[in-house]
């Protein structure tokens, strides 16, 4: 309408911004092949790819500086004998070990000694020891399971003398069933079944309208139970949900991304998956973050659905204004960043959804080398 008018009123001028708006997309486009031609001489290489990134060292110098902080925290937090994500990785380890088959008599030197140290540490904070915490019963428990089957050798011998003089406070050294490696019980069929499941997951659409009320936060809390299940590397589970349902914060946080213009609106809650690279002690696993949070976050929207809820995930992309406007609102260490985000709330029943029509299974699935 605005072009039409401008053609009736001022032709000329019309005319020459159409010329020019031909040009630069011709220019756009010139560039973009620019960049693919000299991507493909680079690309041919791994030194070739150094070469090119370091000429423009910005654009993964957040990320960059998120693991070498990470590093620092984690490493911190490692000499002071209190690191949790240590001691959660160490415990998986030794459950992987006791359920091996066959099982060795001796394994875990390497790094039982200090799963003890730290252990006992982090049991001297928690009034009331493990009792009062869930995660230090299980790695209580585990280590009980351990101690009891290893075989002898002076670092396991010296381990074992260390552990049996914990302060574990009430009930010590009384396992829990199901805290330590277990059968499963298989005599049942799941209470799921795949038709339900399917329909779960067609069902589950991108709904970008929602009801105006309130989400319940316990219907939230309900469904972090299932996101929390979600498997994990190591166990570590190195992310954690951000919630928003005030007004004015989910305003705030939701205009952060790119992909809520239009309809931000009228969202009820908005939810940021945050990574943190504390949990790791190498470059090796600085990926765990976008896995791990995205697995969890795929079984929040499964849940989610469940309960009656509808949503729609936000991509993050890595743009340093963004990035740092998220890390202010959020109050992120350097160490943690936004995985992805998504909008939660009552789904407006006259609401439009897009079809986004998938890949077929044959195009998403190969067998071997076929």
């Amino acid at each position: 309408m605005d072009a039409n008018l401008t053609l009736l009123r001022d032709p000329v001028t019309w005319f020459r911004t159409r010329r020019l708006t031909r040009a630069a997309r011709a220019a756009k486009r010139k560039a973009q092949d620019a960049v693919g031609g000299v991507a493909r001489r680079f690309a041919t290489t791994e030194r070739r790819a150094v070469l090119y990134y370091a000429l423009a060292p910005s654009v993964f110098g957040r990320e960059q500086r998120a693991v070498i902080a990470g590093k620092e925290a984690y490493f911190k937090d490692r000499a002071s004998g209190r690191q949790r994500y240590l001691v959660r990785r160490n415990t998986h380890m030794l459950e992987k070990g006791l359920s091996m088959r066959p099982r060795r008599d001796v394994f875990a030197v390497e790094y039982i000694e200090e799963t003890v140290r730290c252990f006992r540490s982090l049991v001297d904070e928690v009034a009331g020891g493990c009792a009062a915490d869930p995660e230090l019963q299980w790695v209580n428990d585990v280590l009980t399971a351990y101690f009891e089957v290893a075989g002898s050798h002076s670092v396991i011998n010296r381990a074992r003398a260390n552990f049996a003089r914990a302060p574990l406070g009430v009930d010590p050294r009384s396992p829990s069933p199901g805290l330590s490696p277990y059968r499963r019980d298989l005599s049942e069929p799941p209470s799921v079944g795949y038709d339900d499941l399917l329909k779960l997951a067609e069902r589950r659409r991108s709904v970008r309208w929602f009801q105006q009320r309130p989400v319940p936060r316990e219907l939230v809390e309900k469904a972090i139970v299932v996101a929390g299940l979600s498997p994990s590397s190591c166990n570590r589970q190195p992310f954690q949900f951000r919630v928003f349902d005030e007004p004015h914060l989910v305003q705030q946080v939701a205009e952060t991304p790119m992909g809520t213009r239009g309809w931000v609106h009228n969202v009820p809650m908005f939810v940021v998956v945050v990574g943190s690279m504390s949990a790791f002690f190498s470059e090796r696993d600085r990926h765990t973050i976008y896995t791990d949070g995205c697995l969890a976050g795929m079984a929040f929207l499964f849940a989610l659905e469940s309960l009656g809820l509808s949503s729609c995930c936000v991509n993050w992309p890595d743009i340093p204004e963004r990035e740092k406007r998220m890390a202010k609102l959020l109050k992120l260490p350097p160490y943690e960043r936004p995985v992805m985000c998504i909008a939660v709330g009552y789904p407006e029943p006259d609401g439009i959804v897009p079809f986004s029509s998938k890949r077929p299974p044959e195009d998403l699935l190969r067998f071997n080398f076929e």
